[in-house]
């Protein structure tokens, strides 16, 4: 018999629309794949040649991950933090994914999680038979959580453990955590651990990207990888970055890694040492001006007296609250906008919201990346001619879901 806590369990929405979008397809119905969120570039041709060369590596690696990629992430996030981590601290693992997995399990206590919240932490965190808290945060506060909120729920019961996660740029409302100094104070006060979710910081849209980690590193594991900044998200290569404060969890983690996944495929960890060890600043300044210039494009005609919005900020998602009392629940409302407009979007729901809440995030990647990073080598501004080119699907996708927030 299957146990009843997995069976209570829904597979991942995320995944889900990308299945539903795709049988639809089959059945001949145009689908604006605004639901699914994966990078539109291709993967660096430098680091897809270097896994080219490194196809015959077919020994198990150190658990912990390849000790030279270890240490160039270590180098990479040290420069960039200017913070000094070493190889010690660097766990790669099959996708960010699996690690927070991992953590999950380990941890013993209650995680808070701000909503909107990626759509696997809860899931997560009940396999790991943890408590979760959320909490509910607001536009105004870049749907972020106030430090004073946070220490309320911890107030409650000061001999927890408490585990918060913070996924800034956020998925899935494409804003940036403006207050983490507040934050990071609230985790000193009361020894509160923070998974700092940074898988979008190379695609933040302004150059100024702070972590929490900046504030209390000692108090914060950094979560990112491939996926996003790389356009490699089936290479299926994340890690963590764990303080010596937090030796323990790391060591822990470990145990768990070398009884599950054993170690990450050998080829794509060589041919990671080069993601980290290379320049790649040209292609990641293209891939933010592209889903920059594309993100305002959706936000300035989709935003209006129907529909509240922010103003994206890094990633390449919005998370648009339409106005209008037609739909008991966001999960009805967005099956209505499929059905009626084919265009695909999560019902705020799966993020944590309330179901009365009529907020959806919508994701502007159904566009040939490629193609369009192409055509920007000496421009120094996308412009609206280049997106009606190079990005057709989310003009007309935008189109059908303004007309049809205007009926609402």
């Amino acid at each position: 018999m299957l146990k009843d806590l997995v069976k209570n369990l829904k597979p991942s929405s995320t995944l889900l629309i990308n299945e539903t979008s795709r049988k639809l397809e089959e059945q001949g119905k145009k689908i604006f794949k605004f639901g699914f969120g994966q990078s539109p570039f291709k993967v660096p041709e430098s680091i897809v040649e270097e896994l080219k060369n490194n196809a015959h590596q077919n020994k198990y690696l150190p658990m912990q991950g390849l000790s030279e990629l270890r240490d160039a992430v270590a180098k990479h996030i040290s420069t960039k933090k200017n913070y000094n981590y070493k190889s010690k601290n660097v766990i790669i693992g099959p996708g960010s994914k699996e690690l927070m997995f991992l953590l999950h399990i380990i941890f013993d206590g209650e995680i808070i999680l701000p909503a909107p919240s990626w759509v696997s932490y809860a899931p997560q965190a009940i396999l790991g038979r943890n408590k979760t808290q959320f909490l509910q945060t607001s536009r105004e506060n870049n749907w972020f959580p106030t430090a004073s909120e946070i220490e309320k729920i911890i107030l409650k019961d000061k001999k927890k453990n408490y585990l918060l996660f913070l996924n800034s740029p956020n998925n899935p409302s494409g804003q940036i955590c403006e207050n983490l100094k507040e934050i990071a104070n609230i985790a000193k006060k009361y020894n509160l651990i923070v998974l700092s979710d940074e898988i979008y910081s190379e695609l933040s849209f302004k150059d100024n990207y702070q972590s929490i980690s900046n504030f209390c590193p000692e108090k914060t594991i950094v979560s990112t990888g491939l996926s996003k900044w790389c356009g490699a998200g089936g290479w299926r290569l994340g890690y963590f970055l764990i303080p010596d404060s937090l030796m323990e969890v790391k060591d822990m983690i470990n145990v768990l890694a070398s009884e599950t996944f054993s170690a990450v495929s050998a080829p794509i960890q060589y041919a990671a040492i080069k993601a980290y060890k290379n320049d790649h600043t040209d292609y990641v300044n293209k891939s933010r001006k592209i889903l920059s210039a594309v993100g305002n494009y959706v936000y300035k005609n989709l935003k209006s007296n129907k529909v509240l919005i922010n103003e994206p900020q890094g990633g390449f998602y919005l998370m648009p609250e339409f106005l209008n009392n037609k739909f008991n629940t966001s999960s009805e409302m967005c099956d209505s906008i499929l059905h009626n407009t084919g265009v695909a979007l999560l019902p705020g729901s799966d993020f944590g919201f309330d179901q009365k809440k009529m907020l959806a995030r919508l994701s502007f990647t159904d566009f040939d990346g490629q193609k369009f990073m192409n055509e920007i080598k000496d421009i120094e501004k996308v412009d609206i001619d280049m997106i009606n080119e190079f990005a057709p699907k989310i003009v007309e996708g935008v189109d059908k879901l303004k007309k049809w927030s205007e009926t609402m």
